[in-house]
C-alpha cells in the first residue's frame, strides 16, 4: 500500500506539472500559432527539395535552407499584395457594373422588377405555392442581391487590409520556416520516438500521415487553384470582367461536389449566347470543357497515391469549417486535419485488422 502510494504521488506531480508547463507554452505560442503551422507546412511540402539541393551542396543543409527560404520569401511576396488589390478592385468594378445594369433598366425599387417577364412569372409561381406575398419576395430578392454584392466588396477589402497586415505575420513564418527546414528531420525523428507503436508501424503512419498531407495540399487545393487560375484566364481570353474575382470563385466551387467549376463558368457561357457573342461563348465553352476540367485528371494524380486517397466531400467541408475556426490558415489547415482524422481511423482499422 505504501509503494503504491510512493509511486502514485510522484505520477500526480509529474502530470500536473506537464499540463501546466503545456499551457504556458500554449499561451506563448498562441500569438504566433498561425506563423508556425504556416511555416511547419512549407516545411514539410519543400522537405523533399531540401534534402536534394543539401546532398548538391555537399551536405550543407543551412546553406539548402537559406536558399530555400529566399525563394520562397520571392514567390509568397511578389504575387500577393498584386492579387489582393487586383482582386478588390475587380470586385467593387463588378459591383458599379451591376449597379448600373440596375440604373439602365430602370428598376428603381421592388416593384419594378414585376416587369421583367422571366422575375415576374417565378414571383408569381412563388406567390401560388408558398404563403408569402409577391412584395416580400420582391423585397427578400433586391435585398439579398444587394447585401451579397455589399458584402463581396467588404471582404475584398478586408482582404487588402489583412493582406498588408500579414507582413509581419509573414516575416515571422519565413524565420521559423528556416529553421524547420534545416532541423525538421531531427524534430521529426524525436517526435515520433514518442508514438507508442513498434518501429515498423510507426513508420508506416508516419509515411501515410505525410502522404495524407501531400494529398490534400497538392491533390485537392492545389488543383483547385490551377482550376481558378484556367478559369480566370478563360474569361480574359473572351473578353469577361472580372476575372481575377470569378477564378477565385471557381476555385472554391471546384470544391463542390457534382457541379465544380462549372457553377462559373456555365451561366458566363449562357450570358455570351444571350448577348450575341457566339465565338466568345463557344470559346469559353471549349476551354473549360477540354483544359479545365481536364486539370483535375491531370494535377491529382500526380501527387495521391492509392491509399492517401481523399474525398472531396471531406477537404470541402474542411474548408469551410476551417476557414471559420481558424481564419486564413484554415484554408489549409481545415481540410489536413479532416482527412488527417479520417486517415488516423483508416490506419487503426488497417491495424486492428492486422
Amino acid at each position: 500500500m505504501l509503494e503504491s502510494q510512493d509511486r502514485f504521488y510522484p505520477r500526480v506531480f509529474a502530470i500536473v506539472t506537464a499540463a501546466l508547463l503545456a499551457a504556458a507554452l500554449f499561451a506563448i505560442v498562441r500569438p504566433f500559432l498561425a506563423a508556425i503551422l504556416w511555416s511547419m507546412l512549407l516545411a514539410f511540402l519543400l522537405h523533399p527539395v531540401q534534402r536534394i539541393l543539401a546532398a548538391r551542396l555537399r551536405g550543407r543543409p543551412t546553406l539548402a535552407a537559406w536558399i530555400l527560404t529566399l525563394f520562397t520569401a520571392v514567390v509568397l511576396i511578389a504575387p500577393g499584395p498584386l492579387l489582393a488589390v487586383a482582386f478588390a478592385s475587380q470586385a467593387r468594378e463588378l459591383f458599379g457594373r451591376v449597379q448600373q445594369m440596375v440604373a439602365a433598366s430602370g428598376i428603381s425599387g421592388a416593384s419594378d422588377l414585376l416587369e421583367i417577364p422571366v422575375v415576374s412569372r417565378a414571383i408569381r409561381w412563388a406567390e401560388a405555392v408558398a404563403p408569402v406575398s409577391a412584395e416580400q419576395i420582391q423585397q427578400w430578392l433586391v435585398t439579398g442581391v444587394h447585401a451579397g454584392l455589399q458584402g463581396l466588396v467588404g471582404v475584398s477589402g478586408a482582404f487588402v487590409v489583412g493582406a498588408l497586415n500579414a507582413l509581419v505575420g509573414l516575416a515571422i513564418t519565413l524565420f521559423l520556416l528556416f529553421f524547420f527546414l534545416r532541423d525538421g528531420g531531427q524534430m521529426v525523428a524525436t517526435t515520433a520516438r514518442l508514438i507508442p507503436l513498434r518501429l515498423e508501424r510507426r513508420d508506416e503512419l508516419i509515411e501515410h500521415i505525410g502522404a495524407v498531407i501531400r494529398a490534400v495540399v497538392f491533390g485537392s487545393l492545389l488543383t483547385a487553384l490551377v482550376q481558378g487560375l484556367l478559369v480566370g484566364i478563360g474569361f480574359q481570353l473572351v473578353g469577361l470582367p472580372s476575372s481575377v474575382v470569378f477564378g477565385a470563385v471557381a476555385a472554391v466551387a471546384s470544391l463542390i461536389p457534382m457541379v465544380g467549376t462549372a457553377l462559373v463558368w456555365v451561366p458566363a457561357v449562357i450570358v455570351l449566347f444571350l448577348q450575341g457573342h457566339w465565338v466568345a461563348a463557344l470559346v469559353l465553352a471549349g476551354w473549360s470543357v477540354a483544359v479545365v476540367s481536364s486539370a483535375d485528371n491531370v494535377v491529382r494524380p500526380l501527387f495521391i497515391s492509392g491509399r492517401a486517397q481523399i474525398s472531396t466531400l471531406p477537404v470541402f467541408l474542411g474548408l469551410l469549417g476551417g476557414v471559420s475556426a481558424f481564419g486564413p490558415i484554415g484554408l489549409v489547415l481545415g481540410p489536413v486535419v479532416l482527412a488527417l482524422t479520417l486517415a488516423l481511423l483508416r490506419f487503426a482499422g488497417e491495424s486492428g485488422r492486422a
